[in-house]
């Protein structure tokens, strides 16, 4: 049934907020004609009509988005070493020195967390346990990266004893390593948009550190089909991307179709809480001067806003610390931008009524709360302000926007449903659980339009839709974790059937 075009989802139950605008409490059938909802009626009233989807007992949702992904790095994972499980830095070494090269003579690794090893990361190490096969390990954060000797020098760096580039000099690296041949690249983002939707996704936003507008032409052309597409632009693209003209919302120039088109720009502020460069007001633990990095001085960033909005450009501001964060607020006011920031994982109590009256969407991504919980708790602990606020902005009125950072976080909307609910994974108390939201409202930040602005299914709504085996509404944190989806619809068309 994949690929084929749905008349009619008979028997199924509607969850979330498009519930309330039924003519029934019951089963309904729903009737798409064109990839919009053209009709909803009680089961069983009206005559099927074309292809039938039998919900058999499904719970019908608006398609999800995932609102942060850099897509070719997500896609490249299954091709790198996972290091989620490394205990030290010894520990990570060992797993590196124990795989194969890629094909062009490389070790790559991904997903460690070293803030609290042990141990510290070193040259000597790496370099004892890898020896001359060029070594690199990218921290789950991306914002640093842990490489030997070999792979120093492959890249033009003078070894320094300890190995690890950080921000700017990490994201360069990540750039080389994501520099794959394109049918090849092109082939492994299929794959993870198939995966996608298999978790119920119809859209995402890809962030990946490149001129994307091309490289989605290319895959459009190709025949990519699965999801719809926001692509954002690095200001290194800005003036290119003004002299062309594009502007947020137009589709890609030259595709096979409209599902890709232009987003933001993206403008990254700060580092990371991992990598411990994201800009805060207090210092880190046993380091007084290291309040983090700001990567784009504000009047810098106020220019950058001012000449995307003018061009018709939203912009996506990346603000982790608080001090970045009051940056990026005060940014948006200057200049008059629309758009969002992005992760928003500290903020200073006055900062947070901000969001909401300067229309400012919170773009987060609610699995990093329980992935770091424990990271947060050590080195954000002389922090005045507020972790990983959801509650508190959500109640202020501002419009949360999921997502998973792929690769940071896997692609997977459940997963950022269940972590902003409950709070916990893994059987753990819940972390903060008073930043925990309803499970309506992280069900609507995982569709397009965001917390405020949800998709619903009515008629004359477009025709992106999941069919799952449960309420969302009713489930618990393991049956959201767990959630089996029956059938994914874009446009009604079947990207997805079980």
């Amino acid at each position: 049934m994949i690929g084929a075009t749905v008349g009619t989802i008979a028997g199924v139950r509607v969850s979330g907020a498009s519930r309330a605008l039924l003519p029934t409490d019951g089963a309904v059938d729903v009737f798409l004609n064109g990839g919009i909802i053209s009709d909803i009626a009680p089961a069983g009233v009206m005559p099927m009509r074309g292809e039938v989807l039998d919900a058999d007992g499904g719970w019908l949702i608006p398609g999800l988005w995932d609102h942060h992904v850099h897509v070719l790095q997500w896609a490249l994972v299954a091709q790198r070493v996972p290091l989620a499980t490394a205990h030290s830095a010894a520990h990570a070494a060992r797993m590196m020195a124990e795989v194969p090269a890629l094909a062009d003579g490389r070790r790559v690794g991904t997903g460690f967390r070293d803030a609290l090893w042990p141990d510290v990361p070193s040259l000597d190490v790496l370099d004892a346990a890898t020896g001359e096969v060029p070594t690199y390990l990218i921290n789950a954060d991306v914002h640093s990266v842990w490489l030997n000797t070999a792979a120093l020098r492959r890249e033009g760096y003078e070894p320094d004893g300890i190995g690890i580039l950080r921000e700017g000099p990490a994201f360069e690296i990540s750039r080389r390593l994501n520099d794959v041949d394109p049918v090849a690249g092109d082939a492994w983002v299929a794959q993870t948009a198939r995966d996608a939707a298999a978790r119920g996704v119809v859209g995402i936003v890809d962030l990946d550190m490149a001129w994307n507008e091309s490289a989605w032409a290319r895959r459009l052309s190709a025949g990519f089909d699965a999801l719809r597409v926001e692509f954002g632009i690095y200001p290194e693209f800005l003036d290119r991307a003004i002299a062309e003209g594009l502007r947020s919302g137009d589709p890609v120039r030259g595709a096979a179709s409209g599902l890709a088109r232009v987003g933001s720009l993206k403008v990254i502020t700060d580092g990371s809480l991992g990598t411990r460069t994201a800009a805060c007001s207090h210092a880190y633990p046993g380091d007084p001067h290291n309040h983090g990095v700001l990567a784009v001085d504000p009047a810098a960033l106020r220019e950058l806003m001012t000449a995307a909005t003018g061009a018709g450009l939203a912009c996506a501001i990346h603000a982790i610390g608080d001090t970045a964060n009051s940056h990026a607020l005060d940014a948006f006011a200057l200049t008059g931008a629309v758009g969002t920031i992005e992760h928003a994982q500290l903020v200073a109590h006055a900062d947070i009524p901000r969001f909401a009256r300067l229309g400012v969407g919170a773009s987060v991504q609610p699995e990093h709360a329980v992935e770091d919980r424990d990271l947060t708790d050590a080195i954000w602990a002389e922090q005045t302000a507020l972790p990983y606020p959801l509650r508190a902005l959500a109640d202020s009125g501002a419009n949360l926007l999921f997502g998973s950072d792929a690769p940071v976080s896997p692609l997977d909307p459940w997963a950022a449903i269940a972590a902003a609910t409950f709070r916990t994974r893994d059987g753990r108390p819940p972390w903060h659980p008073e930043q925990g939201v309803d499970a309506a409202t992280a069900l609507a930040a995982s569709t397009h339009g965001g917390s405020t602005s949800a998709a619903v299914i009515e008629p004359g709504a477009r025709a992106d839709l999941v069919l799952v085996e449960r309420d969302p509404l009713a489930a618990s944190e393991p049956e959201l974790r767990a959630m089996g989806v029956a059938a994914t619809l874009l446009g009604g068309r079947v990207t997805h059937r079980v």
